[in-house]
């Protein structure tokens, strides 16, 4: 058994929280106040793919011990803060970071040794919408990996714990993981945008058009850039490539198929829109501005996902989706044509 702590109890920390705890490890969950009050009265509430149930587990707005091993599951944009608020008792603590993106890990090594991280790809779909309650609608797997070294005992041990409540594998590029993720999540600002599932974006032909557009604007940058990809259990590198190389019409359905394969009785939803649903920033400025960011740095022209990354933040400001018919009318008056 492991004491684990979990620095950020969203949707992804509260649910590898409550099935650790399951496993008969004993696990803190690290949230925010409604999240923690909930818990701590009525336990933590799991339904989706695994089933239903309530997880009684601790939980607390900070750290006042040093665990075993300790889970980064924040966002990207909160990733300094929160460890700075429990730096404290992270002395020597191994220390996974679980955010999408490709920042994270560089914003952890500007606080903690380089040696303390072990770096996660997510490949899990939850949603937490609510105080004390958390839907698994896709469990998916986590590929794990040391961004700074070589693969040694510590990242094994971390994969062995993992993986009795998920699937988890080790990667020898951890990097490229997360940025074949990054290019397969460049479709997470169109369900902020749309107030839609992922499903909903692949069945509506001109949304599909758009995620594989973005993609395709994603790859070409992340190839310009020398960026080495590593597949995930989810999506081949090849894969992706094909996805790069077909028409877009095939590349379209060829998602919508992976998709409602994904999608059974729970809707996934991304993690964008569930932050604009809780009046929370999203964490698109890491996701869609990363490729923005890379191709400024190299000259590579990414006008859609720039576009993208501007319209995310007005919603997040307004708080007003925007239907299909108005999102490809914004587009166009930016000369971005979909067709």
């Amino acid at each position: 058994m492991s004491n684990i702590a979990i620095i950020g109890a969203g949707a992804v920390g509260s649910v590898l929280g409550a099935l650790l705890n399951r496993a008969g490890h004993q696990v803190t969950l690290i949230g925010r106040p409604n999240h923690v009050a909930t818990i701590r009265n009525n336990g933590l509430k799991i339904d989706g793919v695994l089933g239903t149930f309530t997880a009684q587990i601790a939980a607390y707005e900070r750290l006042d011990f040093r665990p075993d091993l300790a889970l980064l599951a924040v966002k990207t944009q909160d990733v300094v803060s929160a460890l700075q608020s429990n730096l404290d008792f992270l002395t020597d603590v191994p220390l996974l970071t679980l955010q999408n993106g490709i920042q994270s890990d560089e914003l952890v090594a500007s606080i903690i040794p380089a040696q303390q991280i072990i770096s996660a790809v997510v490949m899990l779909n939850a949603s937490y919408l609510v105080p004390g309650e958390v839907t698994l609608a896709y469990l998916g797997g986590l590929v794990i990996g040391c961004p700074y070294g070589e693969r040694n005992a510590q990242v094994e041990q971390v994969a062995h714990i993992l993986n009795q409540v998920i699937p988890t594998r080790v990667s020898n590029n951890i990097i490229g993981a997360h940025w074949l993720k990054l290019l397969v999540n460049l479709n997470n600002a169109l369900p902020a945008l749309t107030n839609c599932s992922f499903a909903q974006v692949y069945t509506d032909p001109h949304l599909g058009n758009l995620a594989v557009r973005l993609m395709r604007e994603g790859m070409n940058t992340a190839k310009q850039a020398g960026i080495h990809l590593d597949s995930l259990p989810d999506v081949s590198v090849p894969m992706a490539r094909l996805i790069n190389l077909f028409p877009v019409g095939i590349a379209v359905n060829i998602m919508a198929v992976k998709t409602s394969r994904m999608e059974k009785k729970w809707q996934l939803l991304s993690s964008a829109l569930q932050s604009i649903l809780r009046n929370r920033p999203t964490e698109i400025d890491y996701l869609n501005g990363e490729i923005v960011r890379i191709g400024n740095k190299f000259g590579i022209p990414t006008p859609l996902n720039a576009k993208i990354v501007e319209l995310v933040h007005q919603v997040e400001r307004t708080r007003k989706f925007f239907s299909v018919a108005d999102l490809l009318q914004e587009l166009s008056r930016s000369n971005i044509h979909v067709k």
